[in-house]
């Protein structure tokens, strides 16, 4: 849709300055159809996607129309979250740059109350919050809504959705009648009608149509993937193709838990995001992955609107979820302003039913993929390594160890060998082992064991959601399985030592013990099948150089590409 100049809309000088230095060239669709509505003064329906610029379509026209010599509040913003309220407050600011003077605070639960009531005692010409903290300041009176013209419900449904229905219709019914109203929703739920039937006054309508309910540059594909193999396929992903920045959305807040910490384990830049964390900590997660400081969010559907960040490339159903609606919504968070960006969803069983729902409802077809391999991963890791080596000798920004080269070369060693060595030291020290990718066999059915109990920073030593059992024999040792040591070389631990620290605690028979393997975060110990059960439960609190650690089954995924 070709959209007139926002010098054409009848915004003030001091608004268009702000759009200018923002760098927005065009109004979307959405703000093209609103604003002109908005600054007539009617009551408006905006009915369009998430991610769509509707902060902009209802912002600037209540900009436009404020008056900063009055010092109450004279426009409402309600928000269905807090992530969303804190960010349609600062994009008011960011519109409102040149406005000197403008003053517009966030009302949230979960902040210091006297902080609010001291914010709105010195006056505020905007106020944006969620419905329960905002009625809380009305039936104070610390909230004066007696200047109040304009009222924006945004994300009207999913307020709804949340159970705000009740204060919602409180606190309209407290503001003066004689107000501008605008509803926006991503639908029109018979909630919403309701809602614009009781407190609208005939609001003209403006829908942006479109053909599919999910954006077109977002590459869609799905994987079957077993729950209890869910972190690895994580991880494989993330290693093959790096993205910028990474959400990945849960269906719970102990699988958010569970999966951040397993991935924190693996050493990858990772923070989580769901209902038990504070405000404060909310905040503080939010900053960083804007700053970029961690690539990768697991998050449960709160932070599934609202969550306006540029940048983030790639979008994890780790679990599916159970409203197709929520599906759009969570990977609308990539994509976004016509950036490409990629979503893949995990699924198994009886969830492909649910993903066939997903594509009738979105009318977009998800394309199956299969799991990349040990040897796609770490031939991509290497090509990567390849390239930047490369980049550094071309650039020639490198410091010369000619003397150590020769000394090497005097004791025999060739360049090849000793570029070799370089190049595995290197690989070693970027990032996760190679060694950590497990093998693709299918794992051998046993029976259950108890789990041990689960302790912080452990997460390898929870209960797994499905039987799970140790990997098949590696070469000839049929009668030996591969347990997962939490400690390797990064923690200074050598294989004599794991040795000598299994057989003391243990009282195992010599030779019960088969090959080690160290990698940098964690050692791979083969051990003989009929003492495996018995070993973990013994060892589960003894040290290694004072350190605790977890001695569990190697859990691999299932066949090379097929469901794991």
């Amino acid at each position: 849709m070709d959209t007139p100049p926002f010098t054409e809309l009848g915004l003030t000088p001091e608004l268009l300055a702000a759009i200018e230095s923002l760098g927005y060239e065009r109004p979307s669709p959405i703000q093209a159809m609103s604003i002109p509505v908005a600054m007539a003064g009617g009551d408006l329906l905006g009915l369009s996607q998430t991610g769509s610029g509707k902060t902009a379509a209802f912002g600037l026209p209540v900009l436009a129309r404020i008056d900063l010599k009055i010092r109450n509040p004279q426009a409402l913003i309600v928000c269905p979250t807090r992530e969303l309220a804190v960010q349609v407050c600062e994009e008011i600011h960011r519109l409102g740059a040149k406005m000197r003077g403008l003053k517009a605070m966030p009302v949230y639960g979960g902040a210091p109350m006297d902080r609010q009531l001291r914010a709105l005692h010195d006056g505020a010409h905007v106020v944006v919050g969620t419905p329960g903290r905002l009625l809380d300041h009305v039936r104070r009176g610390s909230f004066d809504t007696s200047e109040v013209k304009f009222v924006v419900l945004d994300e009207a449904d999913r307020m709804l959705d949340l159970g705000f229905r009740e204060e919602m219709e409180e606190m309209l019914a407290a503001l003066p009648k004689e107000r501008q109203t605008m509803f926006f929703s991503a639908t029109m739920s018979a909630g919403v009608k309701r809602l614009i039937d009781h407190f609208g006054r005939e609001p003209q309508t403006v829908r942006i149509d479109q053909k599919s309910k999910t954006v077109s540059t977002i590459d869609q594909s799905c994987i079957e993937v077993r729950e209890r193999s869910k972190v690895e396929v994580i991880s494989r992903l993330l290693d093959i193709d790096p993205p910028k920045l990474a959400i990945i959305f849960c269906n719970t807040k102990r699988a958010v838990d569970e999966c951040t910490e397993s991935l924190l384990a693996r050493g990858y830049p990772v923070d989580r995001l769901h209902g038990d964390i504070t405000q404060q900590m909310r905040e503080r997660v939010l900053k960083r992955f804007r700053e970029g400081t961690i690539e990768v969010l697991v998050a449960t559907d709160v932070a599934a609107r609202g969550l306006d960040v540029e940048d983030v490339e790639a979008v994890f159903n780790y679990d599916l979820p159970q409203d197709p609606e929520d599906y759009v919504h969570r990977i609308g968070r990539t994509g976004r302003a016509g950036r490409s960006g990629k979503a893949i969803s995990f699924v198994f069983g009886r969830e492909i039913h649910r993903l066939e729902m997903i594509e009738r409802y979105t009318r977009h077809p998800i394309r199956r993929e299969r799991v990349p391999t040990q040897e796609q991963v770490e031939g991509k890791v290497a090509d990567q390594l390849f390239d930047s080596v490369k980049e550094r000798l071309t650039s020639e920004k490198f410091t010369s160890y000619q003397d150590h080269v020769d000394r090497l070369l005097e004791q025999g060693f060739t360049p090849t060998d000793i570029a070799s060595a370089l190049f595995t030291m290197l690989r070693e020290s970027n990032g996760r082992e190679f060694g950590e990718i497990m093998e693709d066999r299918e794992p051998v059915q046993r029976e259950r064991r108890p789990g041990p109990q689960a302790r912080e920073g452990r997460p390898e030593m929870r209960e797994p959601r499905e039987p799970r059992g140790p990997r098949p024999p590696r070469g000839d040792d049929s009668d030996m399985v591969p347990l997962f040591l939490s400690l390797g070389k990064m923690h200074g631990v050598r294989a004599g030592e794991i040795v000598g620290m299994l057989y003391g605690e243990s009282g195992m028979p010599q030779g019960s013990i088969g090959q080690i393997r160290l990698f940098n975060k964690h050692s791979s110990v083969d051990v003989k099948a009929e003492y495996a059960d018995r070993l973990i439960q013994v060892i589960r609190n003894a040290k290694l150089r004072g350190r605790g650690f977890v001695l569990d089954y190697d859990r691999g995924p299932g066949g090379p590409g097929g469901p794991v």
